[in-house]
């Protein structure tokens, strides 16, 4: 039923998509060597355990893609590929996240590594029409001043192809205080700001990432569901709330898919996009992540329209482009 809907997805990482084909491609033309013995024990270092036990499991999956993504033309092509195979399912906007910090091992710079992967993303566009922004992202592990690099890096980027910023990696209780000073920097510049938060059980993080950093939007969000004040402090701001359940239960940041609030979210009216997260490492589409919220919750056409202009709500893309993406309303 929602293949051939219109999708759009705010909540992507791009080292998380990586083709498994692909990735034993580029192993061999870089010389590396990573004893490959196959797609299927590619597939296995690549994509997550059935049985995760934890985050930390989860972002080791993100070590051989990084080894692949250290060159202009690498990371040119894993963009394109990751429009080519969002448009497969109708995906009409996405806003693809990475870290630049983590591409620079062979000398690249960030406006290059910015500007590799926005070519990439344009060039999937203008094959395939899906439209896409850019979103960079912080490591949270890392100290406050690399953040600089990355600000200064991407601002000519601004408003070409570069929306916004976020923080990720393992997340701790109170991260936020440690990079207001750079995210007000961030905003001054023009970045619009999501945050990773309340993904690991700690809801304060959601609501200093709003009121210390700026977010409009949040991702995951989950911890929300147990605090009551956080959760309306959500609600009456109008926060646009990422929500990617395979990820979740992945990560055993909830327990199972039955358990995970996102229909309750949706419908006490939170603003409640669902995204995919990692494409590869969580082996999932945006297609089978709404068949498996309407296998354990019931998602009918009514309530995946109000999640496509909930996420229509919180893109950061231009007016214009969000006009496009409503006119596509009128088809759910």
């Amino acid at each position: 039923m929602y293949k051939n809907l219109p999708k759009i997805e705010l909540h992507c990482h791009l080292d998380g998509c990586l083709r498994v084909e692909t990735v034993i491609e580029l192993l061999k033309e870089e010389g590396l060597n990573e004893e490959i013995k196959g797609f299927k024990e590619m597939k296995e270092r690549l994509v997550v355990p059935k049985n995760c036990p934890s985050l930390n499991v989860y972002l080791e999956r993100f070590d051989l893609p990084l080894k692949v993504m250290q060159t202009k033309k690498n990371l040119e092509r894993i963009a394109f590929e990751l429009i080519e195979d969002v448009n497969k399912e109708n995906v009409k906007y996405i806003e693809v996240r990475f870290a630049p910090l983590f591409h620079k091992e062979k000398g690249l710079k960030v406006n290059e590594i910015i500007a590799s992967v926005l070519k990439g993303l344009k060039r999937g566009e203008e094959k395939y029409g899906v439209k896409s922004n850019l979103i960079l992202s912080l490591l949270r592990h890392m100290e406050e001043d690399t953040i600089y690099e990355v600000l200064d890096g991407g601002k000519e980027f601004i408003g070409k192809g570069v929306v916004a910023i976020d923080l990720a990696g393992g997340e701790e209780l109170n991260f936020c205080k440690k990079f207001k000073r750079a995210f007000d920097y961030g905003r001054s510049l023009g970045y619009k700001v999501t945050i990773h938060a309340g993904e690991t059980g700690h809801a304060i993080n959601v609501k200093e990432a709003i009121e210390l950093l700026g977010a409009e939007r949040i991702g995951h969000a989950v911890a929300i569901e147990n605090d009551s004040d956080i959760y309306n402090l959500v609600k009456e701001n109008n926060i646009v709330l990422e929500m990617c359940p395979t990820s979740n239960v992945q990560t055993k940041a909830v327990t199972d898919y039955k358990n995970h609030p996102v229909k309750k979210f949706l419908e006490d009216s939170l603003l409640v996009n669902v995204s995919t997260d990692n494409r590869t490492v969580s082996d999932v589409t945006l297609t089978e992540e709404c068949e498996e919220i309407n296998k354990n919750h019931v998602l009918n056409l009514e309530d995946y329209k109000k999640i496509y202009l909930n996420s229509l709500k919180g893109a950061f893309c231009d007016e214009y482009t969000k006009e496009e993406l409503l006119k596509l309303a009128s088809s759910i």
